[in-house]
């Protein structure tokens, strides 16, 4: 069985950046870990999992943390009709499976 992302994150969550943004954290335990995780968390394979354009996504590491920052334009603006998550805490679900 593959490994995913869940199975070596130590932590993945996701916030709101203002009203218009959401960013997802990925922070490792360990080196391997981080350097195995951003190799698979390219902007392609983040936009394929929330169906946008790779070119709307950006990818920050930040290696002294083993973090990854992911940061992304929100589907609608923080609390318009159609928002489902206006703290934008429970958008990181569909990198969980991410195979790495």
């Amino acid at each position: 069985m593959s490994a995913v992302l869940q199975d070596i994150a130590r932590i993945i969550r996701s916030k709101n950046a203002g009203p218009t943004l959401l960013t997802i954290d990925v922070l490792f335990a360990e080196d391997s870990g981080f350097r195995t995780g951003l190799a698979a968390l390219t902007p392609g394979a983040v936009a394929a999992r929330y169906g946008r354009a790779a070119h709307d996504i950006s990818v920050v590491a930040y290696p002294p943390a083993l973090a990854v920052k992911i940061v992304m334009g929100r589907p609608c603006t923080t609390g318009l009709p159609g928002d489902r998550d206006v703290y934008g805490a429970q958008q990181h679900g569909p990198l969980l499976g991410l195979p790495v």
